[in-house]
């Protein structure tokens, strides 16, 4: 992908799939949610972002269907609740969510709202598709007082394999990033990293496209090998596959 319109036609081709694969989709999307939503509250408190880590306004940046938005309405976190996207399709699905504020199409470079219109910023699974990380990490920290990033960390032997390879360059992943890497798009966007977590996924995630019992099963082990190498040898882990790796970013003086 090289530009920003060819990011817009795979995100509106993903939107607009057959009514059972977009369905199926929508169930991993909100899935996914709960491991998100719980990585923004617990690095809120952690920044001690206001008394109790709870935001009065949040803008998620590529909100896709909302599904993020709506676990955070669930939980009673992030005030009120808005989301911008590049891609029509996924702002048709947002903006019918009862939990959403608002939803409005953007650019994908320019917010359109004043310089800290926002007390919190979610930039979740997004860096890694932009082709200018810290431009947009900027322009999101210009709009918001704090931002949450979470990306995968594909700087690893596991996402080398060819397979992983053609699979991360499918679902539109421009970066390949690790720790240091998110550390030095935070700097070149005038910003300090406050709070950070890994996570190597739930077993729920790993088994979710798991078609037989046989699949599951693999899935099963396979959360239980990376949970335990996570917790024993970090390190290990993030050099052998894909964690997800979220932070709260802050200005220099915050």
């Amino acid at each position: 992908m090289e530009d920003s319109a060819d990011l817009v036609r795979f995100y509106d081709d993903a939107y607009t799939r057959a009514p059972a694969e977009a369905a199926r989709y929508a169930r991993w999307r909100a899935l996914s949610a709960v491991g998100k939503a719980n990585h923004v509250i617990a690095l809120c408190a952690q920044g001690k972002l206001r008394a109790g880590g709870q935001p009065i306004n949040t803008l998620e940046v590529g909100c896709g269907d909302g599904a993020l938005l709506c676990e955070l309405r669930r939980r009673d976190f992030g005030g009120t609740l808005s989301g911008v996207e590049i891609t029509r399709a996924a702002v048709e699905i947002a903006a019918r969510r009862a939990e959403i504020s608002s939803v409005e199409l953007y650019d994908g470079l320019h917010l359109p709202a004043e310089d800290g219109a926002y007390e919190l910023g979610v930039l979740s699974h997004v860096l890694e598709h932009v082709p200018d990380p810290a431009a947009l990490l900027a322009e999101v920290a210009r709009a918001c007082r704090a931002v949450v990033v979470e990306v995968p960390l594909e700087a690893n032997w596991s996402a080398r394999r060819a397979g992983k390879r053609e699979h991360a360059a499918e679902v539109g992943h421009l970066q390949r990033l690790d720790r240091s890497a998110v550390r030095e798009i935070a700097e070149r966007a005038g910003l300090r990293v406050a709070a950070e977590l890994e996570d190597p996924l739930p077993a729920q995630v790993h088994r979710f496209f798991a078609g037989t019992r046989a699949a599951r099963a693999r899935g099963t082990v396979k959360w239980a090998v990376r949970s335990a190498t996570h917790r024993l040898a970090p390190a290990l882990a993030r050099r052998a596959f894909t964690l997800h790796y979220a932070c709260l970013c802050l200005p220099p003086d915050a």
